[in-house]
């Protein structure tokens, strides 16, 4: 389990392997706060649907899940996008009810960008990976605290980052996004370099 948890953090790092999730990353990492924040509720989010997801698939679509209603032979696979979204849908509207009520400056920080956590290719991506992988439900619990921790991390470095560059002298053609995908390619291949290394 802790090698599934540190290849999650490091070398499957869904943004900076995979790059899903790209466009949140670049465009909330201006801030750290506000980073951090979203790379809080990233967390939260693959923490719990992963799993959740899991069930979904585990237990009511793969074919037999519907044995025990006489339908053996029953396969409903082919729904594991859409239930996924579902259950994705509903653990951010749940988010971002509790971050209104309770933290509402980082709810207006957040602004548009945490309904689209809704769509965030990453958080689809850590359930597919789960689905793909055929996790069981511990897996799946740390793969979806793994990936999540992998992204924050990974937005609050560039975060950090960027924040530093604004007292840098960064040639005209490179300021804004052309430094930060320099940074983000630097990063990834920090990041790449984990996918070598074994644990005992």
């Amino acid at each position: 389990m802790t090698e599934l948890f540190l290849r999650a953090i490091f070398a499957d790092n869904l943004v900076l392997s995979y790059f899903l999730g790209i466009c949140t990353y670049l465009a909330i990492s201006k801030r750290l706060e506000t980073a951090l924040g979203l790379a809080a509720a990233m967390v939260v989010v693959q923490t719990v649907t992963v799993p959740v997801n899991y069930l979904i698939h585990h237990y009511l679509l793969l074919e037999g899940a519907w044995a025990w209603l006489g339908l053996p032979d029953t396969d409903l696979t082919f729904l594991k996008l859409i239930a996924f979204i579902g259950v994705i849908a509903a653990v951010v509207q749940v988010l971002e009810m509790a971050l209104d009520r309770y933290a509402p400056a980082l709810y207006r920080a957040l602004g548009v960008f945490l309904p689209l956590i809704t769509v965030n290719c990453a958080i689809l991506g850590g359930s597919l990976f789960m689905a793909e992988r055929q996790y069981d439900l511990g897996e799946s619990l740390v793969f979806g605290f793994g990936s999540g921790i992998g992204w924050a991390l990974a937005i609050a470095l560039l975060a950090a980052i960027r924040e530093r560059l604004r007292y840098a002298d960064v040639p005209a053609g490179l300021r804004g996004l052309g430094i930060t995908f320099v940074v983000t390619g630097l990063i990834s291949m920090g990041f790449t370099a984990f996918s070598t290394v074994s644990l005992p």
